[in-house]
């Protein structure tokens, strides 16, 4: 089971369907395309600093020539990356003024969705209102006093 950091909006937006939902874990696609992987979730100075030092790494490993040792140093911050981008990624919504409403495990990202509803108590228009199953009281029977016999509360039975 996968835990998802559950990120709500700003005061200003009250929808529910502005809620992020970010997968707390390893990203695969965060080790192996790190600079593109940054950009795409709108770490732009993390996608830029990430990419000027894998370049820098790379070059310098290889102006020493040990180009082995650049392309590990570049591969020790691609694993950062992998390990570090979803943190990141949560960091970044809380400086834009997103709350963290707190962490929900599931499966995957609908079950997740419909976990959090359910803990929030947000339920759709479409949904008719259930039956009610308790009688009401005014309806019960009124209480029956007198003597009872046996194992059973039954008044005035022998």
């Amino acid at each position: 089971m996968a835990v998802y950091v559950v990120m709500t909006p700003p005061a200003g937006s009250t929808k529910a369907e502005d809620t992020t939902f970010v997968r707390d874990g390893f990203t695969w696609l965060g080790f192996l395309f790190s600079p593109l992987w940054l950009a795409w979730n709108r770490l732009w100075m993390a996608a830029v600093l990430t990419f000027i030092v894998m370049a820098l790494l790379s070059a310098t490993g290889e102006k020493l020539g040990l180009e082995w040792a650049g392309s590990m140093l570049s591969l020790l911050v691609s694993l950062y990356i992998g390990f570090e981008g979803q943190n990141l990624r949560v960091a970044s919504l809380r400086r834009r003024g997103w709350r963290e409403w707190g962490v929900v495990e599931a499966g995957n990202l609908a079950d997740a969705e419909t976990r959090h509803a359910l803990e929030t108590g947000e339920e759709s228009e479409e949904q008719p209102a259930l039956p009610r199953i308790v009688p009401d009281a005014s309806l019960a029977r009124p209480p029956q006093t007198g003597m009872a016999l046996g194992l059973t509360h039954t008044p005035g039975r022998p």
